[in-house]
């Protein structure tokens, strides 16, 4: 029995909490058991500083309510916060409370806790990694080091601004060896690094912010402490940020990784399904862009299911099956292994593909192909089945609703026999409001195109297109379909693919 499954069973009579820790912000550091809690969760709760990526885990039927919260904006206050879990799980519910970084580490975690305890409903805190080490390192900066330090201090720059005075006692923070972190105090970095100073600490000792990190939004500015105040006045700098003091700070000259990378910097907009763009977005992130997803369409089964149905269970009895998409292959064979057990059951029938991408869905599934052209366009498979006598030899092909006759047009024009089987409709995603808002707060510098219905639909969304925005094509259809438009093309793969894409886009970018 698996974990999750586990959870679930155990909690179908009563309701539960999961105060959960969503790390910093990269989602390679998202804990597997917190997504477990994301994904079994009747109703999501989450934080201004929790990645809205996540909440794709969730089932499509969760409550998803955001309770953000950040300086002198509050979408519900910490008393209402604590209300609502306790009401949600007393109506018997799984509740996950996914909070950035980590629950209690200057969270309110285990306040949140003491009044689940108090309401009588379970909970569990699910530990998160937090942004007080994530975040320096993925700045190049550690927070221990032999040759520095082998103490650590972490303290806040925010306390509760009901208590009667600080709690702070910077004396001995600034006599303290080793690093120091602090969390949470941007605003106030004036007056903190002067008490510091006030209090014994070299004015020259080095220090370095870094804001949104472990993000493709990451910033870091670097400075002392007699001047980093100055800088972040200068440059604008703005929380949520983590705050490294201490000769560590010095490393980051030769330890920073991650802002080295090809795309870093870049902010690029995903225009693909949700399900789809889970590989585009990990290969841009990977090098380094901040990326927004932001679909633009949906897959939808057809609209005579029974139709493609009984083409897929006659699949055998063709000579050619033609896929022309990655969704073709998985819808087609979504359906066979519904109606068959043994795969087997296809026969003999040879199978071709637009292209690599298409062909490497097939493979998915334990199956070659044999044709596949050189140039991946629907007129590239023809030249290719050109090559070889199809006359008489009967085709299934396995396409979208809406999609160019020229296939099917040109196969028949060379006396094959070809029937359309319609595995999928695509149809408008409904905007994520978020995604818009984050699109029309900071221009992205490339927006990526997958398909001609990406661009249709994104049209549609009537969005503002800044003159340095950059548009990125996966091949000449797509293309076409911009310029149809009126948008130029800046980047175009000349392998039409999703790692043809990336790699086009690393080099012009």
């Amino acid at each position: 029995m698996s974990a999750s499954s586990s959870i679930s069973s155990s909690t179908e009579t009563q309701g539960i909490c999961y105060l959960v820790g969503a790390g910093p912000g990269d989602p390679g550091l998202l804990t597997l058991r917190a997504k477990e809690c994301i994904e079994i969760a009747d109703v999501l709760l989450y934080d201004y500083l929790s990645n809205p990526d996540f909440l794709r885990y969730a089932k499509p039927d969760a409550e998803k309510i955001y309770v953000g919260k950040k300086a002198k904006d509050h979408t519900l206050t910490q008393d209402e916060i604590n209300a609502l879990i306790v009401a949600k799980a007393k109506e018997g519910k799984i509740v996950t409370r996914l909070k950035g970084g980590d629950p209690v580490l200057f969270g309110r975690g285990a306040e949140e806790a003491r009044e689940l305890h108090d309401a009588g409903i379970a909970f569990e805190i699910v530990p998160g990694i937090t942004s007080a080490i994530a975040g320096p390192i993925y700045a190049g900066i550690p927070v221990t080091h032999r040759s520095h330090c082998s103490q650590l201090t972490i303290f806040t720059g925010h306390e509760d601004p009901t208590k009667p005075e600080s709690s702070l006692d910077y004396a001995k923070i600034a006599q303290a060896d080793g690093t120091k972190v602090m969390l949470m105090g941007v605003e106030r970095i004036a007056e903190i690094s002067g008490k510091l100073i006030e209090h014994g600490a070299d004015p020259s000792t080095p220090v370095a912010l870094t804001r949104w990190a472990t993000t493709g939004r990451q910033q870091t500015i670097e400075g002392n402490l007699s001047t980093i105040a100055k800088i972040i006045a200068d440059t604008g700098f703005k929380a949520p940020a983590v705050c490294v003091i201490g000769s560590v700070v010095l490393e980051r000259d030769t330890l920073n990784w991650f802002e080295k990378r090809p795309l870093f910097g870049k902010r690029i907009v995903v225009t693909r399904t949700r399900q789809q763009a889970g590989d585009l977005s990990h290969r841009l992130s990977s090098l380094g862009a901040d990326v927004l997803e932001l679909p633009t369409i949906r897959i939808e089964p057809p609209k005579d299911l029974n139709a493609f149905g009984q083409l897929v269970m006659d699949c055998h009895t063709y000579d050619w099956l033609v896929f022309t998409s990655p969704n073709g292959v998985e819808k087609f064979f979504d359906m066979f292994y519904k109606l068959y057990k043994d795969a087997r059951a296809i026969g003999g029938v040879k199978i071709a593909a637009i292209g690599p991408g298409t062909a490497e869905k097939i493979r998915s599934y334990r199956f070659d192909t044999d044709l596949i052209p050189a140039k991946i366009v629907a007129e590239g498979l023809v030249a290719a089945f050109k090559k070889i006598n199809v006359e008489n030899q009967t085709m299934l092909w396995v396409k979208a609703e809406q999609t160019r006759e020229v296939l099917g047009n040109e196969l028949t024009g060379l006396r094959a026999i070809v029937d359309e089987a319609i595995a999928y409709r695509t149809v408008p995603e409904s905007a994520d409001s978020d995604a818009v808002q984050r699109f029309k707060e900071q221009a992205p510098d490339i927006i990526t195109f997958t398909s001609s219905s990406t661009v249709e639909h994104f049209l549609k969304l009537n969005l503002p297109l800044a003159e340095t925005t950059r548009i990125a094509s996966i091949g000449p259809i797509t293309s076409k379909t911009l310029r149809d438009n009126g948008l130029r093309i800046d980047i175009e793969a000349k392998e039409h693919s999703i790692p043809g894409l990336v790699k086009a886009i690393q080099e012009q970018a």
